[in-house]
């Protein structure tokens, strides 16, 4: 079993009209066996910008306590909110400094840019390397059942409920698929002027 799977997850992020959404599962297991039903996998790193990482625990843990660290330095050095793609940039830096012995997360980003609201999703690999689609990116052991799901569901132009709609519908029919993800699902719906947050119920099988 690769180390990325150790643990189990199921990640998404889709763009929609002036708005975005971040879903995460809530399993942290060891292999087969569930340890808990309520583990963090998505942080809120700026008013409107939410990271989510899938892969091994701990690094997930230290990743976000590293990058919360440089954000706060860059909002006190530059005075202003980061804007997503420079966050981008920040992450795809950390990961990069530790390519000989990676953390093992596939991060993905999603929010909107501070001075235009310009929806923004990219996801990732374990040494930095970015990808920045018009639609959704998936990351997790689940990612293949994800973009069957997505592929079929996403339509671009939704608006903030159709997008909740779609989100939830994909990650929870994808980790219906998977062992080692579900347990439960939040989704974080971020829209100019507020974030949504919905804790969905799954399947506990």
């Amino acid at each position: 079993m690769s180390i990325m799977s150790y643990n189990g997850s199921a990640i998404v992020a889709m763009k929609g009209k002036d708005c975005v959404a971040i879903a995460a599962d809530r399993r942290f297991g060891i292999q087969a066996q569930t340890v808990s039903m309520d583990f963090q996998k998505i942080f809120e790193m700026a008013p409107q910008l939410f990271l989510g990482l899938p892969g091994l625990g701990t690094d997930v843990q230290t990743v976000s306590n590293r990058l919360k660290f440089r954000l706060n330095l860059y909002t006190l050095r530059e005075n202003r909110q980061i804007k997503p793609k420079t966050f981008m940039s920040m992450v795809s830096n950390l990961l990069y400094e530790r390519r000989f012995g990676p953390y093992f997360v596939e991060p993905i980003i999603a929010g909107l840019d501070p001075t235009t609201s310009e929806p923004f999703v990219c996801s990732l690999d374990l040494i930095g390397c970015p990808m920045e689609p018009e639609d959704f990116v998936v990351a997790g052991t689940s990612s293949e059942q994800l973009y069957g799901m997505c592929e079929s569901l996403w339509q671009p132009n939704m608006e903030p409920d159709e997008l909740f709609e779609c989100i939830s519908q994909s990650l929870l029919n994808a980790v219906d698929r998977d062992a080692l993800a579900g347990w439960g699902a939040v989704v974080h719906i971020i829209e100019k002027d507020k974030v949504t947050t919905r804790t969905l119920k799954a399947r506990m099988d």
